[in-house]
């Protein structure tokens, strides 16, 4: 396991996957619906690689390897592609160029959207660890819609706010922190961070990244 640098800052990869929205048919909604609910999320200071795409194989394997291996981004989010129909490759993409599954952020974000629809489990998301000697980052695969992106990362709330079904996002920190990653903190109020109490450092206040 390495060791997680308390000076490095966060950066994250957003893809979205879509022949239309890269062909300029219609606007891309994924990556700012992302970046919307990273900004009220995320307490720690962040950097942004954003990436709109078609739906190839070989161009989402080349788009991941160079946010991770030349961007250098820990958490890389994808949106789109992951269905059943013969142009979604995300889910074999991922896997291509993966080192280890993370199995567990697939159940849990078919879990969530079976809440709402029972197409869910057409969903083929899955999330993976791609690392080398020095450097490693999450990757995750996303659902195409906005209002799914935010159930699959926030979670479920009763009308009292109290947390029904745990968003994917709650696990995404520690998990940064075990890869060697930068300490991810969150607004709670939105999406609570679990670590263990070994792990939980200090907070201290961040400032925004010039």
């Amino acid at each position: 396991m390495r060791t997680t640098n308390p000076e490095q800052s966060l950066k994250i990869g957003l893809v979205s996957i879509s022949d239309r929205a890269s062909a300029g048919v219609y606007q891309d909604q994924g990556i700012p619906a992302l970046q919307d609910w990273l900004a009220a999320a995320l307490s720690t200071p962040w950097q942004v690689e954003t990436r709109l795409i078609a739906d190839d194989r070989a161009l989402i394997e080349q788009t991941l390897v160079e946010l991770v291996d030349q961007q250098r981004c820990d958490l890389v989010l994808t949106t789109g592609g992951t269905g059943p129909a013969r142009r979604d490759v995300t889910p074999e993409a991922t896997l291509a160029v993966a080192t280890k599954e993370m199995p567990g952020f697939g159940e849990q974000m078919r879990q969530i959207s079976l809440q709402f629809v029972p197409t869910a489990i057409l969903s083929r998301q899955v999330a993976v660890i791609r690392e080398s000697a020095d450097h490693a980052a999450l990757i995750l695969n996303l659902p195409g819609q906005p209002k799914a992106i935010k159930e699959t990362l926030e979670g479920l709330k009763d009308a009292d706010g109290k947390q029904k079904v745990s968003g994917i996002f709650a696990a995404v920190p520690y998990c940064i922190d075990l890869i060697g990653g930068p300490y991810i903190e969150t607004n709670e109020a939105l999406c609570k961070a679990f670590r263990p109490k070994s792990a939980i450092r200090p907070t201290v206040a961040a400032n925004p990244l010039p």
